[in-house]
């Protein structure tokens, strides 16, 4: 079956523009330590649709190397404005929540999201699948194995040391189809499943480049592959560079992703990635008609 949502999936590369309702996202793009970060919020989802954006993913809380959990209260009072306000500005915006507990994802579903970007895909709250099952809405399912990593920061951000696999890709996709099979098992539609590699997540700097390199590998599980390394640490320790001079290194990585699997980018520069997506898919998807 098809997800309505996304029809073109396998034929395009959609791109999903970050809104960061934080004060200390890593990026350097937290929109919470505006005045009036509504109002910023909105204007950053217009510059972003503009550009050619496919899907608003809005979140709350920092994901970052040791960052500190928030309450889902605390979390939907700074996420429902934003999601109301888009609802009413764009009606016809995709928009993805970024969480991982389902008294947040309850309550921006019922206010018009349609995707719910779990990074614990759906382990962390018991109840989430039953209430994305429900709402019938679509899952981004992430590898994640932060818990029990040891997080480091330094002047080129943050990232995970010590972490240990026996085999990296094997080990994701397995841990990814266990999750998309519990997300189906709770009532989740397997075409409105979506899985995540996790880049960045638990998981060291050669693990997330050799993971990116093996990323056609998560394909045989049949569901599409949105991919997450905008400005990450492993591009900075990498490139030896600070977040705010990862532009190059994302679009490589993303461009890599693209040609090797992933239908969903997921990225802060929407932009320049849009640009990037469009000239790859018009290589990868001509044809010459020749007598």
């Amino acid at each position: 079956m098809k997800n309505e949502l996304l029809p073109e999936l396998g034929k395009k590369t959609y791109v999903m523009g970050i809104i960061n309702l934080t004060p200390d996202s890593f990026s350097g793009d937290g929109l919470l330590r505006e005045r009036d970060y509504i109002r910023t919020a909105m204007l950053q989802a217009e510059n972003f649709m503009q550009d050619g954006c496919d899907i608003l993913d809005v979140g709350a809380e920092s994901t970052r190397p040791g960052a500190v959990e928030i309450s889902a209260e605390e979390e939907l009072n700074r996420l429902l404005p934003v999601v109301k306000s888009l609802r009413e500005e764009m009606p016809n915006v995709i928009l993805s929540i970024d969480t991982y507990k389902a008294e947040t994802a309850r309550a921006c579903l019922a206010e018009g999201a349609q995707v719910i970007n779990d990074i614990w895909g759906f382990r962390y709250d018991p109840a989430m699948a039953s209430t994305v099952a429900e709402a019938g809405a679509t899952a981004i399912l992430m590898h994640n194995r932060t818990q029990g990593a040891q997080a480091v920061t330094s002047e080129l951000g943050g990232r995970y040391e010590g972490v240990e696999y026996e085999d990296i890709v094997t080990e994701v996709r397995e841990w990814l189809a266990e999750a998309a099979e519990s997300a189906i098992e709770a009532g989740v539609r397997p075409d409105r499943i979506i899985i995540d590699p996790g880049i960045g997540f638990g998981k060291t700097t050669e693990q997330n480049l050799f993971l990116l390199k093996h990323i056609d590998e998560l394909r045989e599980l049949g569901f599409p592959i949105l991919l997450g390394i905008s400005r990450k640490g492993f591009i900075g320790h990498t490139l030896n560079l600070p977040q705010g001079e990862r532009l190059e290194g994302s679009l490589a990585a993303n461009a890599w992703g693209v040609l090797h699997g992933a239908d969903i980018l997921r990225v802060h520069d929407v932009r320049e990635t849009v640009r990037l997506a469009r000239m790859l898919d018009a290589i990868r998807f001509s044809q010459l008609l020749q007598n």
